[in-house]
């Protein structure tokens, strides 16, 4: 018998606040409109972090969602992985206030900064947490508040964004070490600092200079996630020894409603073993993914033994995917 981390429960935790696209137009002051943004990014509302609502705040929800969904206390909790963009602060990290929040009293805490792809990354270490014996329940979360980093006068990128939190509970479980077993049987994770440049935010805590907006050359990006998404998630099956016609669901980054499309037609799933969330949230960055397992668990569609693709790109660059046996 081997270790493998398993899918306790997930939570998820959105704003009150929800704008459309033509609510967010008329408050921000955009020259856009529902159509423009409909047509190129498949967005349709997201939903805005109130006044001092932060990313810890909105983290601790949704792991609180995940703790009571798995019946599990919080004292129990090993190690609390935050994967976020727009922390509360450079230090301490969000991890460790989310950690007081609910109460976790043991183990350790800390932050992942791989953008987008930040819980795809978060899965992974905790995964080899879980496989190494070094913890055996950990909170996996992505939470974001890029409302607060966007340029609002930079139509290109302002109506893409999104606030939000998801959690997903890894607990030790027992397999016999295939695919057939239930839990995460592989993550792939890449980097590439060469294209830094082409999604990032101006400045940080160390930085001389900046207005610590975000920046992305958008054709650039939708170049690279195209070819690096086909590849991460065809390195993930071949690695497990799988084929597309195995996989029951993508749950992918929820960035674009065309990349998401084409996913899935690389992988002959019909739509409806698609999760897409992007039209309702827009993009949450590491919050996307947990986010949409958390609705995907939630209301029925993925059931024990679904075999799940997760895969994500962001800026870094960074890309990953996981394979999960629900």
């Amino acid at each position: 018998m081997v270790l493998r981390a398993t899918i306790a429960g997930c939570g998820g935790y959105l704003p009150a606040t929800r704008l459309s696209n033509d609510e967010l137009a008329a408050l921000k002051g955009i020259e856009t409109s529902d159509a423009w943004i409909r047509e190129r990014t498949g967005i349709g509302y997201r939903h805005v972090a109130a006044e001092g609502e932060t990313a810890s705040d909105m983290g601790a929800a949704a792991a609180r969602q995940a703790l009571q969904r798995a019946g599990v206390e919080a004292s129990e909790v090993d190690a609390v992985l935050v994967a976020t963009s727009t922390p509360d602060s450079a230090f301490p990290a969000t991890a460790v206030r989310i950690q007081a929040k609910i109460g976790a009293t043991r183990g350790f805490a800390f932050d992942m900064a791989a953008a987008c792809t930040g819980f795809i990354y978060a899965m992974g270490v905790a995964d080899a947490l879980i496989r190494t014996g070094q913890a055996h329940c950990v909170l996996v979360i992505g939470t974001e508040v890029y409302s607060r980093i966007l340029d609002w006068t930079d139509r290109g990128t302002c109506v893409l964004f999104g606030d939000g939190a998801g959690a997903v509970l890894l607990r030790a479980g027992e397999g016999e070490g295939t695919t057939a077993d239930r839990g995460v049987l592989s993550t792939h994770l890449h980097s590439d600092g060469n294209f830094g440049d082409i999604l990032h935010i101006e400045g940080g805590a160390g930085s001389t200079g900046g207005t610590g907006l975000l920046r992305m050359a958008g054709r650039e990006v939708f170049r690279h996630a195209v070819t690096k998404l086909a590849a991460v998630v065809d390195e993930a099956l071949t690695a497990n020894g799988l084929g597309h016609e195995d996989v029951r669901w993508l749950i992918p980054h929820q960035a674009n409603r065309r990349i998401i499309d084409a996913m899935g037609k690389k992988l002959h799933l019909p739509s409806e073993r698609v999760v897409v969330t992007v039209d309702r949230h827009a993009n949450t960055s590491a919050a996307s993914i947990p986010l949409a397992i958390a609705e995907a668990c939630g209301d029925g569609r993925i059931r024990r033994g679904d075999l799940a693709v997760l895969e994500a790109i962001g800026g870094g660059l960074t890309w990953g995917a996981a394979l999960i046996r629900f």
